[in-house]
């Protein structure tokens, strides 16, 4: 290779380095700003969490005073789950917006996100009226 064809590879090799990290940096930015809802019994519960799985808002429905605490709680943790696991799916698209669906690093943002916060399993029947009677 002569010294003209290794200065274009130096410089092309440059430019796709500053353009993957142009990528990541705006997928990181939109990830960070991304909120995912899920709403539970019904719509009596209604939790959005931030891109980090955090609790960003609650709402419950009048419908919950008259359920017992360990109900609205159950309700609550199994709302925030299913919000939580929304958030790979959201993270997914930006990934391949961005950085597109064979970035490595898209790859390995999605695979992080899935792994902290997996889809909750589906609550059986019998689940859903042992905690609609109160029980656990």
């Amino acid at each position: 290779m002569d010294a003209d064809a290794a200065e274009d590879w130096v410089r092309s090799w440059a430019a796709s380095v500053s353009d993957r990290a142009a990528q990541a940096q705006e997928m990181s930015r939109r990830v960070a700003d991304l909120t995912a809802t899920a709403a539970g019994a019904d719509g009596a519960v209604r939790v959005t969490v931030a891109a980090s799985g955090i609790v960003a808002d609650l709402r419950l429905d009048d419908r919950v005073r008259s359920w017992p605490a360990t109900r609205i709680a159950a309700e609550i943790m199994a709302t925030t789950r299913r919000a939580q696991a929304r958030l790979a799916g959201a993270v997914a698209d930006v990934a391949a917006q961005t950085a597109g669906p064979d970035s490595e690093t898209a790859r390995a943002v999605v695979a992080s996100y899935t792994t902290r916060f997996p889809e909750p399993p589906e609550e059986s029947d019998e689940t859903v009226h042992s905690r609609r009677r109160g029980e656990r």
